[in-house]
C-alpha cells in the first residue's frame, strides 16, 4: 500500500494545475461573453408644484393702463350736464309711467348727447337727477327730435322723495304745451299753443323756471307765461325731465344737454 502514495501524490498535482490552467482560459472553448452592467435604479418622480414659479423674463405683451385715474367728479347742484362719454348715469334714475310696456326701452349715450328710443306707444319716461333737492331753481333741456312727429318732451321740479307728486311742463310735437301738478293724476293747471316750437326733426330748448309759488315756461327762449299754484304748494323736490310716446313709433329723441341753474 505504501508503494502507491507518489503515484497518488503525482495525480493529485496534475490536477490542480489543470484546473488553474481551465480557470485563467476562460472555460476552455465556450466564447466569452460581455460583461453585464446593471442600470441604475429609477428614482421615484415628485408631483408637479400646485403654483407656477415666478417668470424669469418680463411678458412681452404690452400693458395698457388707462390714462385717467381719477375717480368719477362728484355730483355738483348746478350745472349743465352735456351727455359726453363722461357724465356719470348713476346720478340719474329712471322710471316709466304711462300704459306702455319699457321692454324695448332703449336709453344710451353717444356720441354728446343721450339716445331715448322708446320702442313702445303711450310710455312715459322720466330721468331724474337724484343727488340734489331744490326750492327755487331754472331747469333748461335742449333736445333734437329724430322719429316720428308725435311725442311729448316735459321738464320737471319738485319732484317729492316717493315720487307721488310734482310740476310737469310738457310739450307735444304738434306745438300745444301743458303744466300740470302730479298728484293722484296729472292735474293741469294751464295750457296753450307754443308759436316759437320747430316742429319735425328738429332741435328745441325748453325751459322751466320754479320760484316761489310761479312757474314760468319758455321754448327756445320765447316766455310762454306765467302760472301761480294757488292749490298745491309743493316747495322741494329733485329736478329732470321726460320723453312720452302717444300713438305712433318710432319715437327716437336726443336729450343733447340738461341745465340746472339759479333762477
Amino acid at each position: 500500500m505504501k508503494a502507491f502514495r507518489p503515484i497518488l501524490f503525482l495525480a493529485i498535482v496534475l490536477m490542480i494545475v489543470g484546473l488553474a490552467c481551465s480557470a485563467v482560459g476562460g472555460g476552455g472553448n465556450a466564447p466569452s461573453q460581455p460583461v453585464a452592467t446593471q442600470e441604475p435604479a429609477q428614482q421615484p418622480v415628485s408631483n408637479p408644484p400646485t403654483t407656477a414659479p415666478e417668470p424669469t423674463t418680463a411678458p412681452t405683451a404690452e400693458v395698457v393702463l388707462p390714462t385717467d385715474t381719477e375717480s368719477a367728479p362728484a355730483a355738483r347742484d348746478f350745472y349743465k350736464e352735456e351727455f359726453e362719454s363722461e357724465y356719470v348715469p348713476d346720478n340719474w334714475q329712471t322710471f316709466t309711467l304711462g300704459k306702455g310696456k319699457d321692454d324695448n326701452l332703449v336709453i344710451k349715450q353717444e356720441d354728446d348727447h343721450l339716445l331715448f328710443d322708446l320702442g313702445d306707444k303711450d310710455l312715459y319716461v322720466y330721468y331724474m337727477y337724484k343727488p340734489y333737492t331744490y326750492e327755487n331753481v331754472s331747469v333748461r333741456l335742449n333736445a333734437q327730435n329724430r322719429g316720428r312727429n308725435n311725442n311729448n318732451v316735459s321738464l320737471v321740479c319738485r319732484m317729492n322723495e316717493d315720487g307721488s307728486k310734482w310740476y310737469e311742463f310738457s310739450v307735444e310735437s304738434g306745438g300745444v304745451w301743458y303744466l300740470y301738478a302730479v298728484d293722484n293724476g296729472y292735474n293741469r293747471i294751464g295750457n296753450g299753443g307754443v308759436n316759437s316750437l320747430r316742429q319735425g326733426k328738429e332741435e328745441n330748448t325748453y325751459r322751466m323756471d320754479c320760484v316761489n309759488d310761479e312757474i314760468t315756461l319758455y321754448v327756445n327762449d320765447k316766455k310762454l307765461t306765467t302760472v301761480k299754484d294757488s292749490k298745491y304748494f309743493f316747495n322741494k323736490g329733485y329736478v329732470g325731465f321726460n320723453i312720452s310716446s302717444l300713438n305712433v313709433l318710432p319715437i327716437t329723441v336726443e336729450a343733447n344737454w340738461f341745465e340746472i341753474a339759479q333762477p
